[in-house]
């Protein structure tokens, strides 16, 4: 809490000092910066991955958007914009290289070039002539192997973390589980015999799914989305409904779904990895693993292809050689 704070004391300092100088440099394609520090060590390189946060906001001062508001810098590799009407890109291009890690700098992207040619994109808050005011400042600068080496540790890290997690929640509540090759943990509530669904199916599906902490962040039945806090005024409460197998929902429930018979109730462990993964959802930290009950209240199915019956050569007793 206190360096979200001090940061945005820092960047208010910033803002202000930024509206009084003169001396912002201005690169060809007509946009505007200026290097408020320069700290010792190295320029940032290009493939150089750089941690920084960013603030920005209109010409009139009103926040877009803040890094330090998220809890999430953001991490970008240091290459030339492939696009080459990428202004903003380019603009970065021109100034990474003058920093260095701890470096800060307010760039000032003109709206104009960014709504060229589709001008009725343009919201009222960034009229013709203003500015999208980037206050920038960079908080590590690594190599492209050493971020690598970073991440696939973290992500090491996080997966045994997970791991340990879904484990100690199976067995503070004394489940009893299948697991399929894919990771997901699962067991059956309601038995049914009707057939399973196959990918294309459109399935209607009540749920209500859960962080391991037991905390509910949605739910299709008003009563549990009620209890929780969650329920929404208009939003109608009824099976979900959608296609399985074309990406429409996590993976988790596209895979899931199709170990159900119709009308059967179950519960779902589903690893971060066929869930929100690494960047969360909402009130969905990064991975996190998630629990869902379900019930397969019905499919409307398609026309499927019969499968092939596989080719059984016929047996030939081998002749009786003669004498």
């Amino acid at each position: 809490m206190k360096k979200y704070i001090y940061s945005l004391l820092i960047f208010c300092v910033l803002a202000s000092t930024a509206n009084a100088q003169t001396n912002l440099q201005r690169t060809p394609e007509g946009a505007q910066y200026l290097i408020f520090t320069h700290s010792p060590g190295n320029k940032i390189q290009v493939n150089d991955v750089i941690t920084m946060d960013v603030v920005q906001k209109t010409d009139k001062d009103s926040v877009l958007f803040s890094s330090y508001v998220t809890g999430h810098p953001g991490k970008v590799q240091v290459q030339a914009p492939q696009d080459a009407t990428d202004l903003s890109g380019k603009v970065f291009m021109e100034v990474f290289p003058l920093m260095a890690a701890n470096d800060s700098v307010l760039v000032k992207i003109p709206t104009d070039s960014i709504f060229k040619g589709h001008e009725e994109s343009r919201p009222p808050f960034l009229p013709a002539g203003s500015y999208i005011n980037f206050y920038i400042k960079v908080e590590k600068v690594q190599s492209l192997n050493d971020a690598i080496a970073e991440r696939n540790a973290d992500m090491a890290a996080m997966h045994t973390a997970e791991t340990a997690a879904v484990a100690k929640y199976i067995a503070d509540n004394k489940l009893i589980v299948k697991t399929t090759p894919s990771g997901i943990k699962y067991f059956i509530t309601k038995t049914a015999i009707k057939p399973r669904p196959l990918n294309g199916d459109t399935v209607s599906v009540n749920y209500t799914g859960k962080l391991l902490n037991g905390t509910v962040f949605d739910s299709s039945v008003a009563a549990v989305a009620a209890k929780a806090g969650l329920q929404q005024d208009g939003r109608t409460y009824e099976p979900f409904k959608f296609a399985l197998g074309h990406g429409d929902v996590i993976k988790g429930w596209d895979e899931g779904l199709l170990l159900l018979h119709e009308g059967e109730k179950a519960t779902f462990i589903f690893p971060s990895s066929l869930a929100y993964g690494e960047q969360g959802s909402g009130p969905i930290p990064p991975y996190s693993p998630l629990v869902f009950d379900v019930e397969l209240v019905h499919v409307k199915r398609i026309p499927h292809p019969l499968a092939k019956k596989p080719l059984v050569k016929k047996h030939h007793p081998v002749a009786k050689k003669t004498n």
